[in-house]
C-alpha cells in the first residue's frame, strides 16, 4: 500500500472536522426538532379535542388527513386521549363508516349564573357540604368550586363580599365517620342494582336484629339529623327504612334486583309526621298560646299544615300518617301546646309528660332524703 499524500491527510482532517461539526448541529437540530415535535403534538392532541367536541363523523382518515400525519399516528393520539380520561367514543355514520366523537357532557358548557345564583350555591356548598353539617356531601363543596372557576370576575367579586355574611346552619347531625364506608356501599348498590347482605341492630333491642338479611336498597335519604337507606328487607318482605348508622356488616352478593318503576320517596313517607311512615292516618288538631304562638305559626312544620287564629289562639291542623313522630314535637312545644285530637295522642302525649315529670320528682326525693340523713347524723 502506497504511504497516504499531504492532499489526503488535509481532506481526511477536513473531512473530519466537517463531520464533528455536523454531527454538533445534528444534536442541536435534534433538541430543536423535539421540542417542536413535542409542540406540534400537543397542538394537534388539543386539536383533535375541539374538533370532536364540536361535530361528529370525523374519521382516522379524516384526521390524518386534516393534520398531514399517518393513520397510525391518529390512533395512537386517540388512545393518549381516551388514558387521559376523555372519553372519546367511535360512532357509525352513514355507510357504516366509522368515527369518533367526545361525549357531549364530558365538557362543562360555560355557566350563566347571577350573583344571587352564584351567592346561594356557594352558601349552601360551604356552610353545609364543606363544613360536614350534612355528611358525605364534600363533593358538592368540591363540584361549585368548579363552577365559581368559571364565573365572569364581577359576579366572583359580588359573591365574595356577601359570603362571609350569609351563614346557614342545620339541625345536629351524626358525623358520619363511623359508617362512610355503608353509604358507599349502599349508593354503589343501587347503582349496579346487586343485592346487599347485611347485618342491622335495630333501636331498643340490644343485640337483636344482628341476624344478617338481603337488602335491596332503592333509595338513600337524608332524614332531618341522619342518612337512611330505603329498600326491601328480606326478612320483612316489606320496604323499610333503615338507619346508616346502625348498619353492622354489609357485603355486596352477586345476585342482581331491579328498582320498582312505581317506587318514589313521596309515595313512600306519605304523610309521615318525619320519615316514619305509620300504617294509620290521623287528622291532628293541636293549639297554641301564649307568646311562642306567633313563633310556632311562622314555621311551615308539615306539608298538610293548616293554621288558624281565632281569638287569641293559634289552631293548627295536619294530617299524619302515624303518631310515633309528632308526638315528640308536641312534648317539645311544652305547656303552650294542647292537643285536641286525637284522643289517642293527646293521652300519649300525658302519659310521656307525667312520666318526665316523674323523674325529677324522684330527684326531689332524694336530695331531700339526703338532707334528712344528714341532719340526723348531725
Amino acid at each position: 500500500m502506497g504511504k497516504p499524500s499531504q492532499r489526503g491527510n488535509l481532506n481526511a482532517a477536513w473531512n473530519a472536522s466537517e463531520s464533528a461539526g455536523d454531527d454538533a448541529a445534528t444534536k442541536q437540530g435534534e433538541a430543536k426538532k423535539g421540542t417542536r415535535k413535542n409542540t406540534s403534538d400537543l397542538h394537534r392532541l388539543l386539536k383533535i379535542i375541539t374538533l370532536l367536541q364540536s361535530s361528529a363523523g370525523w374519521t382516522v382518515a379524516k384526521l390524518a388527513s386534516e393534520f398531514g400525519v399517518k393513520d397510525r399516528t391518529i390512533f395512537r393520539d386517540i388512545k393518549k386521549l381516551q388514558g387521559c380520561g376523555i372519553p372519546i367514543e367511535s360512532t357509525r355514520g352513514r355507510g357504516g363508516v366509522g368515527g369518533y366523537q367526545i361525549q357531549k357532557e364530558f365538557f362543562l358548557q360555560p355557566v350563566q349564573l347571577t350573583p344571587e345564583e352564584a351567592l346561594a350555591l356557594t352558601a349552601l356548598a360551604e356552610s353545609v357540604a364543606a363544613k360536614d353539617q350534612i355528611a358525605f356531601l364534600k363533593p358538592a363543596h368540591r363540584a361549585v368550586a368548579k363552577i365559581r372557576a368559571q364565573l365572569p370576575e364581577d359576579v366572583i367579586e359580588s359573591v365574595e363580599t356577601v359570603r362571609p355574611a350569609v351563614v346557614i346552619h342545620t339541625a345536629a347531625s351524626s358525623a358520619g365517620d363511623d359508617y362512610e364506608d355503608v353509604y358507599d356501599k349502599v349508593q354503589q348498590a343501587i347503582k349496579s342494582q346487586r343485592v346487599l347482605e347485611c347485618e342491622y341492630e335495630s333501636a331498643g333491642k340490644g343485640g337483636e336484629g344482628a341476624a344478617p338479611f338481603h337488602f335491596e336498597p332503592y333509595a338513600l335519604f337524608f332524614g332531618i339529623r341522619a342518612w337512611y337507606a330505603v329498600g326491601k328487607h328480606s326478612r320483612h318482605k316489606e320496604v323499610r327504612t333503615l338507619k346508616l348508622s346502625r348498619f353492622g356488616r354489609v357485603k355486596a352478593t352477586e345476585q342482581k334486583y331491579s328498582i320498582p318503576a312505581a317506587f318514589s320517596m313521596d309515595e313512600h313517607l306519605g304523610n309521615a309526621w318525619g320519615m316514619v311512615k305509620g300504617k294509620v292516618s290521623f287528622d291532628v288538631v293541636v293549639e297554641f298560646s301564649g307568646p311562642m304562638q306567633e313563633t310556632v305559626a311562622e314555621t311551615r312544620w308539615h306539608k298538610t299544615q293548616e293554621t288558624q287564629f281565632d281569638d287569641g289562639v293559634t289552631r293548627m291542623m295536619f294530617t299524619v300518617d302515624g303518631l310515633d313522630e309528632i308526638v315528640w314535637w308536641v312534648l317539645g312545644m311544652g305547656p303552650g301546646c294542647r292537643v285536641v285530637k286525637p284522643a289517642v295522642l293527646a293521652e300519649r302525649v300525658k302519659e310521656l309528660a307525667l312520666a318526665t315529670a316523674a323523674q325529677y320528682e324522684l330527684d326531689e326525693k332524694k336530695v331531700r332524703g339526703s338532707k334528712l340523713k344528714a341532719k340526723a347524723g348531725r
